[in-house]
């Protein structure tokens, strides 16, 4: 019997809001996937509990919403870096955005309460709602896949199981293991119900075993990468008396001996415009002392601005150049931008009304003897599709990002263990570099193979691992999951009909 059943809905409510809190424990930086999968269990009755489609919804809602506040908690420090002018917009950001993302999950559990089927199979319904609600929230405008349920495998050898599902094939397959083993326990027969998930589990946990025992040892090349931390913190990154100082020890980092095969800049390091840079320029390409060099920098195009990288060969020579084409909302551009910047709103990293312009999309970069090269800039490494919409599959994958935005807590471990997922689904190596980290090789298993600290000014020099060959989902995608997720949903739904026929 489900005990949840007598409790006043006020209750439930309160505490689908704690287990939601709770299983965002199990993404970085705590990685507590046990607690993640216990609230998932404990989450099971109080649905089933639900009266009405309604209270269904508002429990899906309350869950989902102690579950994204807890995971963005960091969005607050963004608005902290210039705090009298933004600072009264955080906790309006942090409830909007995780009351916002709340609403797919809410769907997810009004749509399921609609069908009525034992236990067990409506846990199943909700968790295939759930995961196509996952696959949506990537998507649909413009995305934002940040705290996706996968990430807590990332540490885990059930990780490796991202090289054949993706991550939300792997968050599919999370919801449906525990919220199944919640109902399970609750049903009218519950020790033979409980036989299905429990060896579910079991084959899960075995399966992750045995192929991460049996996925290739990722060997190295016998390139060095160095990858440059200057430890610019936000406030002071653009104040005219302390950039100098920040370029300085980018230049500093950049002439220690011995000479890497490349060098690689944070995200907007230099601190100019690419069009006025050039004896910035200069002195970088005389620090490197012929080592190809790679730079975060903005670039203006007439009206349009853009989040640049640009490649520096060995001659001194612009050789490659990338903008960045999937651009934060409200971060780096405003809906509607000219409008509201007549009410003094601008994106935070933004300085004009339209703010950053989109580039053409994601491109492969030739950096010579290292390979062909996949660049992402910050926030476009948490989108699987991005990765994936390469022309072609690169030697690597290069992050340059600035995680000074997001505090010191949670946001910039999250950040890097998404970038350890797409290496793990890409079977390619990433070299990161963050400029107050943290900046880090990652293998094609989405192993840390060298790694600076969070917050400490240096350089890692770093031998780029061996890609493995193109996973299964580097070549299939999300397009099965979601067929297989709308599929079983659809039988669903029709098993119901055949019942009362």
């Amino acid at each position: 019997m489900n005990p949840a059943n007598g409790w006043p809905f006020w209750l439930r409510l309160t505490l689908a809001a704690v287990l939601g809190a709770a299983a965002a424990f199990g993404l970085a930086p705590f990685g507590y996937w046990l607690v993640t999968a216990i609230a998932l269990t404990l989450i099971a009755p109080l649905f089933l509990a639900s009266e009405t489609q309604t209270r269904a919804a508002w429990l899906g809602w309350a869950f989902a919403t102690g579950y994204f506040a807890n995971a963005l908690s960091w969005i607050i420090e963004p608005f902290q870096v210039d705090a009298e002018r933004y600072a009264w917009m955080a906790p309006f950001a942090l409830l909007f955005l995780s009351g916002g993302l709340a609403l797919f999950w809410a769907l997810a559990f009004l749509f399921s309460k609609r069908f009525d089927l034992p236990p067990v199979r409506q846990a199943v319904m909700l968790a295939l709602a759930l995961s196509l609600m996952e696959i949506v929230r990537g998507y649909i405008l413009t995305g934002f896949p940040w705290a996706g349920l996968a990430q807590i495998w990332v540490d885990a050898p059930m990780g490796q199981l991202l090289s054949l599902f993706g991550s939300y094939g792997l968050g599919a397959l999370t919801f449906l293991l525990f919220l199944s083993l919640g109902a399970a326990i609750v049903s009218p027969r519950p020790i033979r119900s409980l036989i299905a998930p429990l060896a579910s589990i079991a084959t899960f946990g075995s399966a992750g075993l045995i192929y991460d025992t049996a996925r290739p040892v990722a060997s190295e090349t016998d390139h060095i990468l160095r990858l440059v931390q200057p430890n610019a913190p936000q406030e002071q990154k653009w104040d005219p008396l302390f950039a100098p100082i920040f370029f300085a020890r980018q230049i500093e980092f950049t002439a220690a001996e011995p000479r890497p095969d490349m060098i690689v800049w944070p995200e907007t390091s230099v601190p100019a415009w690419l069009g006025s840079a050039q004896p910035y320029l200069d002195s970088i390409v005389e620090a490197a002392q012929r080592s190809p060099v790679i730079v975060g920098i903005q670039r203006g195009d007439g009206p349009r601005i853009y989040n640049s990288m640009i490649l520096i060969d060995e001659n001194g020579e612009q050789a490659g150049l990338y903008d960045k084409h999937h651009l934060v909302p409200f971060g780096e551009y405003v809906p509607f931008g000219n409008l509201m910047a007549r009410f003094g709103i601008y994106g935070l990293a933004a300085t004009t009304g339209h703010g950053f312009s989109a580039g053409s999309g994601a491109a492969v970069l030739d950096t010579g003897n290292l390979g062909m090269v996949l660049p992402l800039i910050c926030y476009e490494v948490i989108f699987p599709q991005d990765v994936s919409s390469a022309p072609s599959r690169p030697d690597y994958l290069l992050q340059i990002t600035n995680d000074a935005w997001f505090g010191t807590r949670t946001g910039p471990y999250q950040h890097l263990a998404q970038a350890r997922m797409r290496a793990i689904e890409q079977g390619l190596p990433l070299a990161r570099s963050a400029n107050t980290g943290v900046s880090a090789m990652i293998d094609p298993l989405g192993n840390l193979t060298g790694s600076l600290p969070l917050g400490q000014a240096g350089f890692l020099d770093a031998t780029l691992p061996m890609p493995l060959p193109p996973t299964v989902y580097s070549s299939v995608g999300d397009l099965p999951v979601v067929v297989i997720v709308l599929v079983f949903m659809v039988l669903l739904g029709r098993s119901v009909r055949t019942a009362k026929a």
